[in-house]
């Protein structure tokens, strides 16, 4: 939607934010019943929130935390998925097929507990869940919240209640004030790659799930342009050699730790070549946001510049983005 609504936004941040009491709860008991890891079980953009997600974990804490495709899982299985995990999922529909199917071999056959993330009530995958928290879009942040709530639980996240403190009291209007300072470079970067014949997307840490998720989900899926994601630390070896002068070439950086892994690409890029593009969450105020904490969020800040880039292509190309060519419309 060209046109940036921003009490919408804020709501909807804040209404995600007020969901953390509800996922506590569920993260509270689950922690005193006892569990052996945690997976969360994705598909295409969902897969994507869970490998920021994961990468988060990583950085802060020894918990088994594990990214699962779900038709990969239907085919290879994973033996450490026992009746002792938990599993974690997010769909907009609550009718993703693949996540579907998985779900429902894992409740049949071994047991796991399931939260899921849904977007509304009522639906395939919410039946299938022993936990469930109702909230449209916002997956990022709802991955988040739970596993920094589990976190805590290990005495792995002592700056849990500081860190949320601040994101209830200042996350909404700092995001909403990203979109409204991002829109004129959304719109001339819409202008300049538009009618790209293929974009590359570079990032790394909490940053990559987004590059893997943009390109994918939206280039792809949405405006039908020809892209690749590659993670920062495998850039240079092997897809710099097709760089030129020319090549659109656009690299997310974020402020976890996995930055410097970008700043080595940024650092790199210019000498290669005259067509690339640097979003980073720096640039953004983040006001009310501690300095310590700007990494925990960035994968937030890249995401509201990137639907003002969103917005502007959808009105250039004159192609909503909720056209799809074969995305169920086929059997397949």
């Amino acid at each position: 939607m060209l046109k940036f609504d921003e009490n919408w936004w804020f709501e909807s941040f804040k209404g995600a934010l007020e969901k953390r009491q509800e996922i506590e709860n569920i993260v509270d008991k689950v922690t005193e019943e006892g569990y052996d890891n945690i997976f969360f079980l994705g598909i295409g953009g969902t897969y994507a929130s869970s490998m920021q997600v994961v990468q988060h974990v990583k950085e802060f804490s020894a918990m088994p935390t594990f990214v699962e495709h779900a038709a990969e899982y239907m085919t290879t299985g994973n033996r450490a998925l026992t009746k002792n995990s938990v599993v974690v999922f997010s769909s907009v529909s609550g009718t993703t097929e693949e996540v579907l199917v998985a779900l429902k071999y894992i409740k049949e056959n071994v047991g796991a507990r399931i939260i899921g993330f849904i977007d509304k009530e009522n639906t395939p995958m919410g039946d299938l869940a022993d936990y469930v928290v109702i909230y449209p879009m916002n997956e990022q942040l709802k991955f988040f919240m739970l596993a920094d709530r589990f976190m805590w639980h290990r005495g792995d996240f002592e700056d849990y209640e500081a860190l949320y403190k601040e994101l209830d009291a200042h996350l909404p209007a700092a995001l909403v004030d990203v979109e409204k300072r991002a829109d004129e470079f959304g719109k001339a970067f819409a202008e300049k790659h538009h009618k790209d014949e293929m974009h590359y997307f570079v990032g790394a840490g909490n940053q990559m799930g987004a590059t893997y998720s943009y390109a994918m989900c939206y280039w792809e899926e949405q405006h039908w342009i020809r892209t690749k994601s590659i993670h920062a630390a495998e850039f240079l070896h092997g897809t710099l050699e097709i760089i030129d002068r020319d090549t659109n070439v656009t690299l997310f950086l974020g402020e976890d730790s996995q930055r410097p892994l970008a700043e080595r690409v940024k650092a790199f890029l210019p000498r290669i070549c005259g067509n690339c593009t640097f979003i980073d969450t720096k640039d953004y105020p983040l006001e009310g946001i501690s300095q310590r904490f700007r990494g925990h969020i960035s994968h937030l800040v890249m995401m509201a510049v990137n639907r003002r880039i969103d917005a502007h292509l959808e009105k250039i190309n004159c192609h909503p983005i909720e056209i799809r060519r074969y995305y169920r419309k086929l059997n397949y």
